[in-house]
């Protein structure tokens, strides 16, 4: 059984690939990933804030006068109190990773302005990371802000990545552009060498006892993947780039799923941090298990079966089953 993949150009034993998440904090977590049969890890990410946080603070720190009142002083957090915000720290995570597993290690940059964020691109590879991820999370809520103005940042940004550094460079988006499909073409001849489906958007919660917004996460489920797989399923065809699929991987069916409409990697968090990094195992030898009872002897067999490059029209054929979906729901389900 040969569950060999290709995604950004890196040769990976399979296609299970630990997303973007705390887990990859911690040296014997990754480990135990490993041995579990993770084929690559995603980093957590750098943010922007972070970088241009320690940037400002050092900067602070150097040029302050020294009759400063000690009462001024602590309007900025001492260096322990911004320890876990120190984008060296990063940097030091993925060297001791590339020394410590046998696994491609993909870093994460998460940000939107053009800057020096950009510069830690080649930092993370000088590092040795062997791909970055470009996360570009964005809320356009600036009403003055045209759409074209969006998507144009989104492609300034990702070529600023390219022109520094050497190694492959995906980015990871939301599904949230008004064509998607003429959106993920640009990126690609942008020079994106993979592009990950999709980004989750943390969606904001009011706290009724303090009265005041407050964040709030909810881990993925399995019916969270019906976006990237039709958004796989019809990008396939005219795309050559690497697709990576992410959100609602939760199960052996899931990742199936994903490769048979065209993914090259699946990628997860929710389902590990649920279930532990043995969880990786579980869905590997039920993947085995399913492809041995189904006659497939490869990922590459599997690859691309179900996409949609076998209609004329896959706008067509998406309309088709969406009214097949609506008409044939019978009134009397409702009871």
């Amino acid at each position: 059984m040969n569950l060999e993949t290709n995604y950004l150009g890196l040769k990976l034993k399979n296609p299970l690939v630990p997303s973007a998440s705390p887990l990859s904090k911690e040296l014997d977590k990754v480990k135990r990933l490993e041995d579990a049969g993770a084929s690559a890890i995603v980093m957590y990410s750098l943010f922007e804030e972070q970088i241009n946080y320690e940037s400002s603070a050092l900067d602070h720190f150097v040029n302050m006068p020294a009759d400063s009142y000690a009462e001024a002083l602590s309007y900025f957090p001492e260096p322990e109190e911004y320890h876990n915000l120190k984008a060296e720290d990063y940097l030091e995570q993925i060297r001791k990773i590339k020394k410590s597993v046998d696994l491609p290690v993909i870093a994460s940059l998460n940000g939107v302005s053009k800057g020096g964020w950009v510069e830690y691109a080649t930092k993370m590879q000088e590092a040795g990371a062997d791909a970055l991820e470009l996360n570009v999370y964005y809320i356009a809520a600036d009403p003055a802000q045209s759409s074209a103005e969006v998507e144009q940042m989104y492609i300034d940004d990702l070529k600023a990545v390219k022109e520094v550094v050497k190694i492959p460079v995906s980015i990871k988006l939301g599904p949230y552009f008004s064509s998607f499909a003429n959106m993920a073409k640009r990126l690609e001849e942008a020079g994106a060498d993979g592009l990950v489906l999709f980004n989750r958007f943390y969606q904001p919660d009011i706290d009724l006892e303090k009265l005041e917004v407050s964040p709030s996460l909810e881990l993925s489920n399995s019916f969270e993947k019906r976006l990237p797989l039709r958004w796989i399923a019809m990008l396939r065809p005219y795309l050559k780039c690497s697709l990576g699929a992410t959100t609602g991987i939760h199960s052996a069916e899931d990742v199936i799923k994903m490769l048979m409409v065209g993914a090259d990697a699946t990628m997860m968090t929710s389902a590990l941090l649920r279930e532990g990094c043995d969880k990786i195992y579980t869905m590997l030898e039920e993947m085995k298990l399913w492809m041995s009872e189904n006659e497939y002897d490869s990922v590459a067999d599997l690859k691309g079966c179900m996409s949609s490059e076998s209609v004329a029209d896959s706008s067509a054929f998406e309309r088709a089953n969406y009214i097949r979906i609506l008409q044939g729901y019978r009134s009397d389900k409702l009871g």
